[in-house]
């Protein structure tokens, strides 16, 4: 059998893109798990992307698209969210218990600017503190989730609302908030920056931030829940 030089380059070029953007994609993973709490493994996220870099790499043809990473890097960064998504073993009580954390957050944020922790939270709600650290790492999790998708999982939307539908009353609702959050929400999660690194740009504390952050959250919930 003859062989095709073409297609002999293309494999040779395909797979020189893999070993030539791990190191973008264990930064990726890198930026990403600053954002996670600690049970989340590093490796793992590195391991899932990588495992997507090296099937997009050989699905790739430069005919169709000059840019390698511009075409792979929301489908790696969406591979690591599913893994997160997988992680999800939250039942719909264990729901109720994050946004009652999550209430208790904030109203001890607003009086104190600090976060209560796990054991106050827990003394408050008077359950143990185990539910109230898993609760909190499943929040946390679901934080660096795009807001669609965080509203979906903790809210009765109705089904009626198409997904295009639901990011447009989202964007809606954020043109009516300051400017502040709407730079918090910017930042966080379509520049991906973690709540330190916002922190940094606007002069003022992590928790501040934080704060900010799931009041914003609260007020589209309350809208969508009307």
């Amino acid at each position: 059998m003859t062989s095709n030089p073409y297609m002999e380059n293309l494999k040779s070029y395909r797979d020189s893109l893999a070993i030539d953007y791990m190191p973008a994609v264990k930064a990726m993973a890198a930026k990403l798990k600053e954002r996670l709490p600690s049970s989340v493994d590093f490796n793992d996220l590195v391991s899932i992307g990588y495992e997507e870099l090296v099937k997009l790499s050989h699905r790739y043809d430069p005919r169709k698209n000059d840019n390698f990473w511009g075409y792979a890097q929301k489908r790696i960064y969406g591979a690591m969210l599913d893994f997160l998504r997988s992680l999800d073993t939250v039942s719909r009580g264990d729901r109720k218990l994050i946004k009652q954390v999550d209430k208790i957050v904030e109203e001890y944020l607003s009086e104190y600017n600090v976060e209560p922790t796990d054991e106050e939270i827990a003394e408050l709600l008077e359950i143990d503190v185990e539910k109230v650290k898993k609760a909190r790492t499943a929040g946390d999790i679901y934080s660096v989730m795009p807001i669609e998708d965080q509203l979906k999982y903790f809210e009765n939307i109705s089904k009626k609302i198409e997904e295009e539908e639901l990011i447009d009353i989202i964007k809606n609702i954020l043109k009516k908030l300051s400017e502040k959050e709407q730079l918090i929400i910017q930042l966080y999660y379509f520049e991906e920056l973690s709540l330190k690194e916002i922190a940094q740009i606007l002069g003022v504390t992590e928790s501040r931030v934080s704060q900010i952050h799931k009041k914003v959250i609260q007020k589209i919930r309350k809208k969508l829940n009307g």
